[in-house]
């Protein structure tokens, strides 16, 4: 499995306050962004895995989502996560 536990503790520890808080905004973002960036492989190989494209669009709106929350309550942890991340906005 692509996602292990020990790898979501080290997108939480990274991008949160710590590996066990899952909650934070920046640490979900991360995430999604991690499971975005595979989906994305999988579908360069497989191009008619429309299962796999829906499940990716529905995370492209999820993280879209949750960083609109974030540019509306703090706009600072936004560009933070923005810069960490390295995402285009």
């Amino acid at each position: 499995m692509y996602l292990t536990g020990d790898v979501k503790k080290e997108i939480f520890k990274k991008h949160g306050k710590s590996d066990t808080n899952t909650g934070i905004s920046e640490s979900q973002i991360a995430l999604f962004t991690y499971r975005i960036a595979h989906l994305t492989e999988h579908l360069k190989t497989n191009k008619k895995d429309f299962s796999t494209q829906r499940a990716l669009l529905k995370l492209v709106g999820k993280r879209r989502r949750l960083l609109d929350y974030l540019k509306k309550r703090d706009i600072e942890r936004y560009r933070a996560i923005i810069k960490a991340l390295k995402l285009r906005r």
